[in-house]
């Protein structure tokens, strides 16, 4: 029987469904009303406006329980050649799949990578344009997280530890020669995975091991989100933010963080850019300025769509990574069997942090390389890029035109490679067909 308190959480993730189903209904009417052909005979610019509201109060509702689709362009050869990319999965896992963008009639390329999304309310697809970006010179690969709502509670449980087991099975499948990128929320989990390798199975380890904006020392430099950690209890945190998923899921009865809570968090933290960057599509539509794939659409279309966390995985993060800061001080455990860092040896190590990065900011993830005390120094690097923000610093402006011809330099450095790398620093740039924020390089759109 349902406890009382299951039934509460049960009851507030319906309720938030409930008012998201409203105000896309709310959209959707006012779309149609608008629109009515009368009006069109009165001079006046409401009923224009009624419908344009409309036509984005739907659309932004809507997909907030859509899963995106990857939609990657075809790569183009050398010989002009259009390459059709697939998505494959590879290992499929209860919580996550490994996920393979094989290109249709294109040689084994040198470089493979593997890019480690993180879960923090988003879908990997977030990593669209990371993807796009790659592609022309690297094998990639990408954890593919599936949202919790969607798992039946028989398939147990999944935190911290058995995201970290993930890693290993997923870099171990690979094989030697992997070149691993992890994007903020794994970073410090990507660590820890490549430590259980480096001990474990010694030839299976990554090639090198990119952290990109990562929290492996959250109290290296203050942000809104380690101020939060560091002042809400872990009894207050799941009374708070965890709620059980409603029953029209797959995933009923599951305890989780849900993916609306946190979308609701990411835009109280920067409330006024989100509000224009709305009002002024309002007016784009009413214009007759907006299109399907314009640029406010194709950043929303993602940015809005969010996945619900497992209670375990949400709140281990919580207080293992954020308030115990276990990673930082060595002292991270699987399965009861500690993690030695320092046993990382033959792995180089690259950090990159944005300066305007106010999600994990300039220090935190620079911290692994004195961690990393068993990596030569002349196998470790660092990058602040000027100037950038969490988003841009591995899909932005700043990704695309500085970090990403940089990331590929320090592959190359750890690949003894037949042929010379096709792109070097300072060479062709890749065409700009990322997904761009409304405000990119004023680091303010949180992942």
């Amino acid at each position: 029987m349902t406890s009382y308190k299951g039934l509460r959480g049960i009851m507030s993730y319906d309720a938030m469904e409930t008012i998201r189903s409203t105000n896309e209904w709310l959209g959707s009417t006012a779309k149609a009303f608008g629109s009515y052909p009368a009006f069109a005979l009165i001079p006046n610019p409401m009923f224009q406006l009624m419908a344009a509201w409309g036509r984005v109060a739907e659309r932004s509702h809507a997909r907030m329980i859509v899963k995106p689709d990857w939609d990657l362009p075809p790569i183009v050869s050398e010989s002009g050649q259009d390459h059709i990319v697939y998505a494959e999965p590879v290992l499929r896992r209860d919580f996550g799949d490994l996920l393979h963008f094989r290109v249709a009639r294109r040689e084994p390329m040198a470089r493979k990578v593997l890019l480690v999304a993180p879960m923090s309310g988003h879908y990997a697809t977030l990593l669209r344009s990371t993807v796009v970006s790659l592609l022309p010179d690297c094998d990639v690969y990408v954890t593919d997280w599936h949202n919790a709502r969607d798992i039946p509670v028989s398939a147990g449980k999944f935190d911290v530890e058995d995201y970290t087991q993930y890693l290993v099975d997923f870099i171990r499948h690979l094989g030697p020669g992997t070149n691993v990128i992890a994007v903020c929320q794994p970073a410090p989990l990507a660590l820890a995975a490549t430590a259980i390798l480096a001990k474990q199975d010694p030839k299976a380890q990554p090639k090198s091991l990119i952290l990109i904006g990562g929290p492996i020392d959250p109290d290296a430099q203050a942000t809104e989100v380690t101020d939060f950690g560091n002042r809400v209890t872990m009894g207050e945190l799941e009374h708070l933010v965890i709620q059980q998923v409603g029953f029209k899921y797959r995933g009923a009865g599951r305890m989780v963080y849900p993916g609306l809570a946190q979308l609701s968090s990411f835009i109280a933290m920067n409330a006024e850019t989100h509000a224009k960057a709305f009002i002024d599509q309002v007016f784009a539509e009413a214009r007759g300025e907006a299109s399907d794939n314009d640029r406010h659409n194709k950043f929303y279309d993602e940015y809005l769509a969010v996945m619900d966390m497992t209670a375990e995985f949400y709140l281990s993060t919580v207080e293992r990574i954020f308030k115990n800061n276990e990673i930082k001080n060595n002292i991270f455990t699987v399965n009861g069997t500690p993690v030695d860092i320092t046993a990382i040896r033959d792995v180089a190590l690259m950090t990159v942090e944005g300066a305007n990065d106010d999600i994990s900011a300039p220090g935190q993830c620079v911290a692994a390389l004195d961690l990393c005390k068993g990596i030569p120094a002349n196998r470790k690097t660092q990058h602040l890029e000027p100037n950038a923000g969490h988003y841009g610093i591995f899909a932005g402006k700043s990704w695309r035109l500085n970090i990403r011809p940089l990331v590929l330099d320090f592959i190359d450095e750890q690949i003894e490679a037949s042929a010379p790398a096709k792109r070097r620093r300072g060479g062709p740039q890749p065409v700009d067909c990322g997904v761009s924020s409304p405000r990119e390089e004023d680091g303010k759109i949180a992942v």
